[in-house]
């Protein structure tokens, strides 16, 4: 079999285990097949069971840190400092890729850099998310704006007046005070009273203020 018909099945340039051996299912020792494509730098192992195609197979197509941070460990979706960059709500360039999981606290130093991942309730953790689809048709999941601030509030602590709060998001976090007058505070109030968090009302009440 050429490279060319056990590329085709696979879903894109990162991809799972499971998802290597549907598209290596024709070969007779699939697993024999893995070492060699590690080897020969045709696949990138990300970490156990996660991989992606070697630099040569991508076609020019880059790496999606975003899908890989979906894929890592689940389920997941991004958030905190690397949404607030990706949505341009902090100046900074963030290079960790930051995410949210109903799982316990993980981190993951991988060749394509490093993945960290909060723990939250179930119940907090669906709301606010979206889908954001590359142009390649290729998707991942991440914080909407307002989910990406109160996430970052949610793990924040000494947040106990609007003045702390003020500081924080606009001194500490140095937080796009163009890009929050656009916010939905109405939804950060249903996450603070689905939590019953202070910090959470604080945020709503310091953002209403700003719009």
């Amino acid at each position: 079999m050429d490279i060319k018909s056990w590329l085709a099945p696979l879903p894109g340039i990162e991809f799972d285990y499971l998802a290597l051996m549907g598209a290596l299912k024709d070969y007779k020792r699939p697993r024999d097949k893995v070492t060699k494509l590690l080897r020969r730098g045709e696949i990138v192992r990300v970490k156990k069971g996660i991989y992606v195609l070697g630099p040569h197979l991508r076609q020019g197509t880059a790496v999606s840190r975003e899908i890989l941070g979906n894929l890592l460990y689940g389920p997941s979706y991004l958030s905190l400092d690397y949404a607030l960059s990706w949505h341009q709500l902090i100046p900074e360039r963030v290079e960790t890729v930051t995410s949210v999981t109903t799982h316990k606290s993980k981190s993951f130093s991988t060749p394509l850099g490093r993945f960290t991942y909060q723990h939250v309730k179930a119940q907090y953790y669906s709301p606010g998310i979206t889908a954001r689809i590359l142009p390649d048709g290729r998707g991942f999941l991440i914080a909407g704006p307002e989910k990406a601030i109160a996430d970052k509030v949610y793990f924040s602590r000494g947040l106990r007046s609007k003045t702390d709060m003020q500081q924080y998001l606009f001194s500490d976090l140095r937080l796009n005070k163009d890009e929050v007058t656009q916010l939905d505070t109405g939804f950060i109030r249903e996450l603070a009273a689905m939590e019953n968090k202070t910090s959470l009302r604080l945020l709503a009440e310091l953002l209403e203020d700003e719009t």
